[in-house]
């Protein structure tokens, strides 16, 4: 039986976790764990579903969000993922659910290619810092490939809409390192008047997974705590309340660092094990102790009282 309280970070199929919202609550329960977050990546379809499997396995279900929140700065290209909290109650409130589903589609599909296709025509296009294009890249010309356009479909447009065929030059256009490169999120600007104006409460989720000394799932992708540093005053300053600091990918000396952050910034401490399946990233490997839980909850509650 495990000694955790409330694992708070935790994804199902409605996102990319191997496990639908009703088998993750019942296997929790069935490992003694008190309160489980269900967390999937910019979704709330997950749910509704979690919260009536909770009421019949008698345990009880946080709801939240995995936010990406990305990031185009000189020394990093990228996404932080904050993970939001709120109430059970604004499931039911279809404005709050209108509002959040608007930011988090301004991270993806139609608002995610727009952006890429401005900044390529920023950097690249006939007027900008890199002239390689005859023309600048149109919305329509990857729309024409696929309502939902993934860099395949950028790359088809600038070799059939715009005759580029050189696979070196596409690359510098859209490749990881490409100075367009925008990658996938929501943009903190957007994130801060959410925070602001809506009754959740934000956590920075993994701030030091990227500097995991072992084996990690996210060194390749999140930045290494030096450059967390340096985002972490606007990234507070944007609203965010509280550090994930109990999570499986953070060394002894990174908890304790963080840890250090939360008293220094009076910041919540949350923990949680980001189970995406039953083998390398299992439920129930780190969680919050219940007197760190229930601080979260009353801030939840707080905010959400406030709103009213």
């Amino acid at each position: 039986m495990t000694h955790i309280f409330a694992d708070l970070h935790n994804h199902t199929t409605a996102s990319d976790g191997d496990f639908s919202p009703g088998d993750l609550v019942a296997r929790a329960a069935g490992m003694g764990i008190k309160v489980l977050g269900v967390t999937d990546h910019d979704t709330l379809d997950g749910l509704e579903s979690a919260l009536d499997a909770g009421k019949r396995q008698g345990i009880e279900v946080f709801p939240g969000v995995e936010i990406s929140v990305r990031f185009n700065r000189a020394f990093f290209t990228g996404t932080l993922h904050l993970l939001t909290y709120f109430s059970s109650a604004l499931l039911k409130d279809s404005g709050f659910i209108t509002r959040f589903k608007t930011l988090l589609a301004a991270g993806r599909g139609q608002s995610l290619v727009r952006a890429r296709i401005e900044k390529i025509n920023e950097v690249f296009g006939s007027s900008g810092k890199f002239p390689l294009l005859s023309r600048d890249l149109a919305f329509e010309d990857i729309a024409a490939y696929s309502a939902n356009a993934s860099r395949r479909h950028f790359a088809l447009a600038l070799a059939e809409k715009l005759g580029i065929s050189d696979k070196d030059t596409i690359t510098r256009i859209i490749g990881n390192d490409s100075p367009a490169y925008l990658p996938s999120g929501v943009d903190l600007e957007q994130v801060r008047g959410f925070l602001n104006t809506e009754p959740v409460v934000a956590v920075l989720a993994h701030p030091a997974a990227g500097s995991f000394p072992g084996e990690g799932h996210y060194k390749e992708v999140l930045p290494p705590l030096e450059t967390v540093v340096r985002l972490l005053p606007e990234v507070l300053d944007a609203g965010v309340k509280g550090l994930e600091v109990h999570y499986p990918g953070h060394a002894p000396e990174h908890r304790a660092l963080l840890l250090a952050w939360a008293q220094k910034y009076n910041l919540l401490v949350t923990g949680g094990s980001d189970c995406h399946d039953s083998a390398s990233r299992p439920l129930g490997a780190a969680g919050a102790d219940e007197q760190e839980f229930m601080r979260l909850k009353q801030e939840v509650l707080c905010v959400e009282k406030k709103s009213r």
